[in-house]
């Protein structure tokens, strides 16, 4: 009979959800700062899109990668927090085998695809800052569809191997995830058998596919400052900085949990294991919400665009 179970239970058809382990008790509360984050980050990039659209002087390279941005935030967003609110509200915390996979790869393709297109954008700066009288000529619209065609297909191709993986491997431990949603590692950890290919792989991407990216960030800003420090005057530095201070700040919004992830991940052995789990949640849920909030107030043609709206209807 223990045979039989344990076979049955080799490609289990659901997984459980178990939210933030010993913060049970406080599901209802914590779905109010969760709930508030996803309406702001719906509101925001739904805002960014139409305002981009709607505006003909935004219509450039900067502000195409800045859609993109905000369409994956969007993507990012709604394949975390609607099933993350049905466990806090209704403990709905059954969700189908297949369904998990799908959701661990548009979390970790969005990922991939947001680090992605910051590179872009920090590419968009350099050229701007560093060659701004070829800006225009480098950066055609189809280059810049290029572009962000490679963001979507580098996301698709390498996040991938991640759900195939997970989906080979037999499951005869428990079903039950410690987490609100469907991260690679939450999945292929409760594997009973020797899971380092995708260990490895998950590794690789964050390492290789990400830590390259954020090089490629550095090495850009390091040429953009040292143009910027080259111009003549004070009021043209800080002017310069300014064009590339919202980026500056979507890049730290982006990439520092990470690396406090990272460091807490294999530093902090005696942290309690819901503070894993809320610091993880931060890091996929935060970026969707202050990227629209750092790009509407810092971006003067976002900012006066949106004031013109909001007046135009008070009026």
């Amino acid at each position: 009979m223990s045979d039989s179970s344990r076979n049955n239970f080799t490609n289990p058809s659901t997984f459980i959800l178990q939210g933030i382990p010993g913060l049970e008790t406080a599901h209802v509360w914590l779905s109010i700062p969760f709930c508030t984050m996803y309406i702001i980050a719906m509101l925001g990039n739904f805002s960014i899109l139409f305002i981009v659209k709607m505006e003909p002087s935004l219509h450039e390279p900067m502000y195409y990668f800045l859609c993109m941005l905000a369409a994956t935030d969007l993507v990012l967003s709604t394949s975390i927090l609607p099933k993350m609110l049905s466990i806090f509200w209704f403990n709905s915390r059954e969700i189908d085998f297949s369904a998990c996979l799908t959701q661990m790869f548009f979390i970790h393709c969005t990922l991939l695809m947001e680090s992605g297109t910051l590179t872009a954008m920090a590419y968009d700066r350099y050229v701007a800052i560093c060659d701004p009288l070829r800006h225009s000529t480098i950066l055609t619209n189809s280059i810049v569809a290029k572009i962000s065609l490679t963001v979507l297909l580098r996301g698709v191709i390498l996040t991938l191997p991640c759900p195939l993986l997970a989906r080979q491997w037999p499951y005869c431990r428990t079903n039950i995830i410690p987490e609100p949603y469907c991260s690679h590692i939450g999945v292929v950890s409760l594997a009973c058998a020797d899971i380092r290919v995708s260990s490895y792989y998950g590794l690789f991407l964050l390492l290789c596919v990400m830590g390259l990216d954020v090089i490629f960030i550095a090495v850009s800003y390091i040429e953009i400052l040292r143009a910027i420090f080259r111009l003549p005057t004070k009021d043209a530095r800080l002017k310069t900085i300014g064009t590339c201070g919202s980026h500056f700040c979507a890049m730290l919004a982006f990439y520092m949990p990470l690396l406090f992830i990272s460091l807490v991940n294999r530093l902090g052995q005696k942290v309690p294991l819901h503070f894993h789990i809320l610091i993880s949640n931060l890091y996929v849920l935060m970026p969707p919400m202050l990227n629209p909030i750092i790009y509407g107030v810092r971006t003067k043609q976002i900012h006066n665009r949106l004031l013109r709206l909001f007046t135009q209807k008070g009026t």
